[in-house]
Parts: structure tokens; C-alpha cells; sequence
């Protein structure tokens, strides 16, 4: 009897020290996590590259606006009164989509929105801020560009165009703009945090 009487209250002390309830941590959501791309010394590889392909962006329009003789003549520079589409959509009339892209060149609107287009893009890269709205345009404009060189001429598809524009949706989902970039800072800002599409 006396057996059966410890028993019972080893038993009911196990019991009351048990945990009465499992603590589950809460499920994480998307922006908790870092992806493993960004951690270690490849997030400098992603940093990199978006550094680059925003001067890519930045200086075709310095040299578009004014005309440093690289890739455009001083005469033809924006400031002294040059077109910075005409040339390249004049020369698309042969092209799949010509009829469409020549009907643009050299009109007023369609220069001002590229010449925003690709400061703001560049600018944007550079600093690793709005990188989901950078990312989005600069594709969109990459994607028009290759658009208008159809039929490409070294290959039945693929051009320096699409790769720019999968290398940006790499750096937008990797949150590129975070290392050497003032990305974290930009999230940070109340405007980021109401509107997480700037980020």
C-alpha cells in the first residue's frame, strides 16, 4: 500500500511539473528572413552589380544630356537641343516593331520620360534605395529596348537586355540595396514602412 502511495505522488509531481502549454513561436513572414544570398561575402557580388548597372543607367544620361563625345556627340547632346531617342528609335525602322518605335522618336514626351527614366533609375541603383520600383522600371525600359531590335541579329533571342533585366529582379529580391547601399536606411523612413512597394 505504501508502494502504490509513492508511486501515485512520484507520479502526480511529474505531472504538475510538466509544462501545461507548448510555446510555438509565431510563423515568420517574408520580411523577417534574409535570404542566404545576402548573407556573407556574395551580398558584396549583388552590391556590385547593382552599383554597375546603375552607372550603366546614370551615365547614358549624363552623356545623353550632355554630350561627353562617348556615345554621344556634343552637338547632338540634350542641352543643345538634341534628341536623346531619335537616333536609336529612327534607327529601328527596319526592325519587327519599327513602325511603332519611329513614330516615337524625337517626340518631346517620349524624350523626358527616358531621360527621367534613366536618372532616376541610376540614381536609385547607385544608392540602393526603391529598389522594387527601380528594378520594375528599368526591366520595363529594357525589355522595350530589346523590343525594338527584333529580329536580333547574334541571336535568335537573347541579348545583353534580358540579362540586365533578370540581374535586376536577382537584386530586388535579394534586397541588393542594404550592403553599401542606403537600403536599410530607406526602409527605416515612415514613408517606406506605409508603402513597402518604395522599398
Amino acid at each position: 500500500m505504501a508502494t502504490t502511495q509513492e508511486r501515485n505522488q512520484r507520479n502526480h509531481r511529474l505531472h504538475d511539473a510538466a509544462p501545461t502549454a507548448v510555446t510555438v513561436p509565431a510563423p515568420r513572414t517574408h520580411g523577417d528572413t534574409i535570404p542566404a544570398t545576402t548573407a556573407g561575402p556574395v551580398r558584396y557580388v549583388w552590391a556590385a552589380a547593382r552599383i554597375a548597372i546603375g552607372w550603366v543607367f546614370l551615365w547614358a544620361f549624363l552623356d545623353k544630356l550632355f554630350g561627353w563625345g562617348l556615345a554621344t556627340p556634343a552637338a547632338k547632346a540634350w542641352t543643345n537641343g538634341g534628341s536623346p531617342t531619335a537616333g536609336f528609335l529612327k534607327g529601328t525602322a527596319d526592325h519587327t516593331f519599327g513602325g511603332l518605335f519611329t513614330t516615337l522618336a524625337g517626340q518631346p514626351w517620349v524624350d523626358w520620360l527616358f531621360m527621367t527614366g534613366l536618372a532616376a533609375i541610376g540614381t536609385a541603383l547607385i544608392l540602393g534605395v526603391g529598389m522594387r520600383i527601380a528594378a520594375t522600371t528599368a526591366g520595363l525600359l529594357l525589355l522595350m529596348m530589346w523590343a525594338a531590335e527584333l529580329p536580333l541579329t547574334t541571336n535568335p533571342f537573347m541579348d545583353e537586355h534580358i540579362i540586365y533585366a533578370i540581374v535586376l529582379i536577382g537584386l530586388a529580391l535579394t534586397g541588393a540595396g542594404t550592403t553599401l547601399g542606403l537600403g536599410t536606411q530607406w526602409a527605416a523612413t515612415p514613408l517606406v514602412r506605409r508603402y513597402p512597394i518604395l522599398k
